[in-house]
């Protein structure tokens, strides 16, 4: 055997033993990841094409190198169709049953025309021994499907690079390297093959299974170096682009490195161009939450999207090297509408009373004594609605809540912006007038009088005539006590009221301090 035969059969073996290797390996250690399924298809396949290649240069006849290119082509079709099925798999595509069985059409049509050959020749046109060369090699005149599988073969490794490089714009440093390893791992038979094709090989020598010693090595490299299948792209589609909170990554000195899907929807203005760019640069219009990150602390955001106002929670969490240095900086926007909206609900539930919507009385009186504080004078009007029991009674309890609801709102919508009204308990009312004197108050307080008079309300089959009675008080500052000052203005306020009720009812009673009551 000629000594230059002898290095290209052991260069062949040895990327059938890597082969190997790399499939038992991945079989051991990679059991559940991502595209190893076929990666092992594709090894285990590549090994018994590099050995029966091997065994094809071996040959000293043409019979017998029919016979292992035979054995070749019963597993060489099929590789270029899983290395695409891999690389779908790498990225998080799921194969669906049809494409799997379409794509494997070609390679199925390949193995029947290579082995029916001697029938049709369309494989092949003629297969001879070269006569130009030291040791027997095959020489094939190629017919129009060798060409068909030659073509399948192109966009098979094409578009599995294509479907890798597409995965380098969104992925971190560490996973372009282990793309980019498997990118040349596919490249290098590509080019081996074009030289074999275009006879710029060396003694007409199918660079092919030659170049997966290479091919390998560099699969090799991005499984044990980068940790290939382990930490994959596909765990930053799954999880980082398929969380429901918005992520920025930034580095140390704030530019953008890395966002997900979902803060588009928060931040509009980001896209593929800001990565590299200073955060405060591509949030310009937004300069409160510009500040509001490079703070670096915990904090709420709010902002009004279709006509929604949503809350987030932005959240810092810093990203550090072995050596406990600070890198950069994940930030987190979780979406905190829902738990606002519930809460806002919750406070409604706890400060409205919620037959007539309008303040409880617990809430009526927190309200009313916080605003104490920041004014100099106020008024107070207690009022109820004459003979109440006698419509309870008469019509029915509905009935007397839809005249309960229907006076409050009279009242509410009597009132200013900066007053404040409750229901104190059962029919009786009470409103905090800030910043009024007790003629105003009074002025006020006959408007609702009046009002509510002049109204029927109309339940069921029935209309309903009903009057008030209203007591009013001046509320004396009490510095310091404000409480203090509210619980003597509201003991004035029903005094008067209780004046009114014995007095007529239907009138607005003021209080003083020798009024009688008959």
């Amino acid at each position: 055997m000629a000594e230059e035969l002898f290095i290209w059969i052991l260069l062949i073996i040895f990327a059938g033993v890597l082969s190997l290797s790399l499939c038992l390996f991945s079989h051991v250690k990679l059991k559940n990841a991502p595209g190893v399924r076929h990666y092992k298809i594709v090894t285990l396949l590549s090994t018994i094409f590099a050995f029966a290649y091997a065994f094809e240069l071996a040959s000293t006849s043409l019979k017998e190198i029919k016979f292992w290119l035979g054995i070749e082509y019963c597993v060489m079709p099929f590789i270029p169709s899983f290395i695409l099925f891999m690389c779908f798999e790498y990225v998080g595509v799921k194969i669906k049953r049809l494409f799997f069985s379409m794509v494997l059409l070609i390679p199925l049509l390949t193995v029947f025309a290579h082995h029916t050959n001697e029938l049709h020749h369309l494989y092949y046109l003629s297969i001879d021994l070269q006569s130009d060369t030291p040791f027997p090699i095959a020489e094939m005149e190629y017919g129009p499907l060798f060409y068909v599988h030659s073509l399948y073969l192109f966009l098979c490794l094409s578009i599995s690079v294509i479907i890798l490089l597409m995965q380098l714009k969104k992925s971190l440093f560490r996973f372009k390297l282990q793309i980019l390893t498997m990118v040349a791992g596919l490249l290098i038979p590509v080019i081996a093959n074009s030289f074999y094709l275009n006879d710029l090989s060396p003694y007409g020598i199918d660079l092919g299974p030659v170049s997966m010693s290479v091919s390998f090595i560099l699969h090799g490299i991005a499984l044990l170096s980068f940790q290939m299948f382990y930490v994959l792209p596909i765990a930053r589609e799954k999880v980082f682009e398929n969380m429901l909170e918005g992520v920025i990554v930034l580095e140390h000195n704030g530019a953008i490195v890395d966002y997900n899907n979902a803060i588009s929807y928060v931040l509009p203005m980001l896209n593929s161009f800001s990565i590299g760019k200073h955060i405060e640069t591509v949030l310009a219009e937004d300069r409160k939450l510009a500040d509001l990150i490079l703070q670096g602390e915990e904090c709420d955001y709010e902002c009004v999207k279709d006509g929604q106002t949503l809350y987030f929670q932005v959240r810092f969490s810093p990203v550090m090297n072995k050596d406990g240095i600070t890198l950069g900086t994940i930030v987190t926007f979780v979406n905190i509408t829902e738990r606002v909206e519930m809460q806002e609900k919750l406070r409604h539930l706890a400060s409205f009373d919620g037959l007539t919507n309008i303040y409880n009385r617990t809430y009526f009186m927190e309200k009313s004594i916080k605003k104490l504080d920041s004014i100099e004078e106020a008024s107070l009007i207690m009022f109820d609605i004459d003979h109440f029991k006698v419509v309870n009674d008469t019509y029915g309890h509905d009935v007397g809540d839809i005249v309960l609801s229907h006076v409050a709102n009279l009242a509410k919508n009597s009132l200013g912006p900066q007053d404040i009204i409750g229901r104190y308990g059962g029919e009786e009312f009470i409103i905090f007038l800030p910043t009024t004197n007790i003629e105003n108050a009074f002025q006020l307080a006959d408007t609702i009088r009046g009002r509510i008079s002049e109204y029927s309300v109309s339940a069921e089959d029935y209309h309903i005539d009903v009057t008030s009675s209203f007591g009013i008080a001046y509320i004396e500052m009490t510095p310091g006590n404000q409480q203090a000052a509210m619980k003597q203005a509201i003991k004035k306020a029903d005094h008067a009221l209780y004046a009114a009720k014995k007095n007529g009812r239907n009138i607005v009673q003021t209080f003083k301090e020798d009024l009688p009551i008959v």
